[in-house]
């Protein structure tokens, strides 16, 4: 895989189909992105959860295009797909089966309820230690045959969980596997893994049963020359330990420490992070997801009656980084995550970072250089790319706490958004990132007051190299460079200058 910047994005949401995204990756976008994460374009894209319930995971909406499409995109383009491996939705036919005929299904040992994770039944004690990233049990009643069952929900009711170590689970993700390998993608995102494996007497979440069906699946992907991508949110040090054993890890403690360094002036979490953080990481500033503060909190895991491990930030700060979204957005975060909204997380703050950052154009693109500065592979999403407000339009109209960062562009608003400075200055820090190489080192990492400067130096091309100096109390950056045939350059204005290697 290439070590170029990424974008996400949902296939209908920008360039309304498999096609038209391909045509802005081709077009207006070139350059700017090596890879695209093309977020569940799967039957249907539309469900309960924007596609990641699917009912027939191994089928493309024809709606978006076929899978001929994702192999014409896969030959310009690295490309990543999600590989929904704990649940699938209740409305696929293996389910549908289940509940119509019970355990006389030939699927019937597909799907988890609380007795085949608990066979002789579950203490008070077994069910609290069950980790779940909402409230509540991840129980949902539903009449399986004759029979009145307790089936395994982690998200929602509308998304059942797979036994993934029973014969027909492994059948199950085998045959969606096979099929995103075939239409050539280059990367596949375990999405929601680390709830996949249910142990009892255990969190039920990356325990190592969990890490060991990763390795194992990784294995099979391998085989198949696709690499693997890990999604947990989770405590710091586990994204360390993940990153050990995986081809990448997401670094989604970096959001928030990016928000927290620029709303506070303060760098040295950040730049201690900078110094222990699996350098084999997918890093990102926004996602189809909200702005995690779960990452950078204290160790949610801990045994009932034990003192958590600490987090990068402590309750007080991680208090003060929400508030300060809360702030920037005028309230419209706070509509949109948690009890306010449905889709309830509660380790998420759904905003657009843009926004996060009160719209600030200047620290927008601060931000976007700390994260392209960091060593792994950006990713940028569709909405980050064009620099997207809030869509409190969407949000009332669904009630959906993340739609708030899910717009649907019309190609009328992507040549808008175009021709705005930020975006297009944006846009070229990307082609920057891409072109100049610089990026295949590790991270030189200083702090001198307010001042942040990264540094990163070609391994394969020892000449070029690339200064990043970004002042946290002014929200300004500068960068300064040397090309592998001995050329320099510098800009201390994003985006009146970008960057051009």
């Amino acid at each position: 895989m290439r070590n170029e910047v990424q974008l996400i994005a949902y296939a209908d949401r920008l360039g309304g189909d498999l096609p038209g995204l391909t045509r802005l990756l081709r077009g207006p976008l070139a350059g700017a992105f090596g890879g695209v994460h093309v977020l569940p374009f799967f039957t249907p894209y539309d469900g309960a959860d924007a596609g990641f319930d699917p009912v027939d995971h191994t089928a493309v909406d024809p709606r978006l295009g076929t899978w001929d499409d994702v192999r014409e995109l896969a030959t310009t383009h690295d490309t990543v797909v999600d590989l929904i491996v704990n649940h699938v939705s209740a409305d696929s036919a293996a389910f549908a089966d289940v509940r119509a005929r019970g355990d006389a299904s030939p699927h019937a040992g597909m799907f988890l309820t609380m007795s085949s994770v608990f066979p002789v039944g579950a203490t008070e004690e077994d069910l609290t230690r069950i980790y779940r990233p909402r409230p509540g049990l991840p129980f949902t009643p539903v009449r399986l045959g004759d029979r009145l069952r307790y089936v395994w929900t982690t998200f929602t009711a509308q998304q059942i969980d797979i036994d993934v170590r029973s014969p027909a689970g492994t059948a199950y993700l085998t045959s969606v596997l096979d099929a995103v390998a075939d239409a050539g993608v280059t990367l596949v995102r375990l999405d929601a893994v680390g709830y996949a494996v249910k142990t009892p007497g255990t969190t039920c979440f990356m325990t190592p049963e969990t890490f060991a069906f990763i390795e194992e699946f990784t294995g099979q992907a391998r085989a198949r020359g696709v690499d693997v991508l890990v999604e947990v949110h989770s405590y710091f040090r586990r994204q360390i330990e993940i990153g050990r054993s995986v081809d990448l890890v997401y670094d989604f403690a970096l959001p928030p420490l990016v928000l927290h360094a620029l709303y506070t002036g303060d760098g040295s979490v950040l730049a201690r992070w900078m110094n222990e953080r699996p350098a084999n990481a997918v890093t990102v500033l926004d996602t189809h997801d909200g702005i995690g503060v779960i990452d950078v909190g204290p160790d949610q895991t801990a045994r009932p009656g034990e003192e958590p491990r600490p987090g990068l930030l402590g309750s007080a700060q991680i208090d003060a980084l929400v508030q300060g979204i809360h702030a920037r957005t005028g309230g419209a975060s706070q509509r949109a995550t948690g009890a306010a909204a449905s889709n309830l997380d509660l380790y998420q703050v759904n905003s657009t970072f843009y926004d996060a950052l009160g719209g600030d154009d200047h620290a927008y693109l601060a931000a976007r250089a700390i994260q392209l500065f960091t060593p792994g592979i950006p990713q940028v999403y569709y909405v980050g790319a064009l620099a997207g407000g809030n869509d409190l339009d969407l949000l009332e109209r669904t009630g959906v706490g993340r739609d708030i960062n899910r717009h649907h562009y019309t190609p009328d608003e992507v040549e808008a958004a175009l021709r705005r400075p930020v975006v297009a200055a944006l846009l070229d820090l990307c082609r920057f990132r891409n072109a100049l190489p610089a990026y295949d080192g590790g991270v030189e990492v200083e702090l001198v007051g307010s001042v942040l400067r990264m540094t990163r130096r070609g391994v394969a091309e020892p000449a070029a190299t690339a200064h990043l100096a970004v002042d946290l109390v002014e929200a300004s950056a500068t960068i300064r460079w040397t090309t592998a045939d001995g050329g320099s350059g510098s800009t201390s204005d994003l985006l009146a200058a970008p960057p051009h290697a």
